[in-house]
């Protein structure tokens, strides 16, 4: 081992603890629209799972585990580049594309208001009834917002974290 390689302790919490704030970040962004939570906090605790795993493992193993793409060298920005290879972009190009769709769902939630008739971002809520154990659950348009906005955050930040980590 050497001095820069995680131990074998934060290895093993990183592999404990990333399911259960991944969990967490769920149910509070399902639960948004009625109590305290939504898009955006359940988006910052996902990065912070990605970002456990990205300092403790790396982004090679990000890359090739998580996003099952071919890790390439990459040239630093400023710094000669040696083949095509390293001018190719990084896993922010992925990022930047989930930002992208959260943009889109949640403009394309307030929109679909407007198309019916309402003012933009009225939100619309749907009672459904005979599901087991909850018996009954909301629905509410505002699910389609969070959820973009989950997007947003999760694209933007690990955006961040990826081209601050590469430097």
């Amino acid at each position: 081992m050497t001095e820069n390689e995680p131990t074998v302790i934060a290895r093993t919490v990183v592999r404990i603890v990333v399911p259960i704030i991944l969990v967490t970040a769920v149910a509070l962004l399902l639960q948004g629209h009625n109590a305290p939570g939504g898009g955006f906090i359940g988006g910052v605790l996902t990065v912070v799972a990605f970002a456990l795993i990205y300092i403790i493992y790396g982004l090679e193993y990000f890359e090739t585990e998580l996003l099952h793409r071919t890790a390439l060298p990459r040239a630093l920005p400023g710094e000669p580049v040696e083949d095509d290879s390293q001018q190719r972009p990084g896993v922010t190009k992925e990022f930047s594309e989930v930002l992208a769709i959260g943009l889109a769902l949640a403009a394309g939630s307030g929109i679909v208001a407007i198309a019916l008739g309402y003012p933009f971002l009225s939100q619309a809520v749907v009672f459904v009834t005979g599901i087991p154990l909850f018996h009954e659950i909301e629905v509410a348009s505002a699910l389609a917002f969070d959820i973009g906005v989950y997007f947003v955050v999760v694209g933007g930040l690990l955006t961040v974290i990826a081209v601050v980590g590469a430097e």
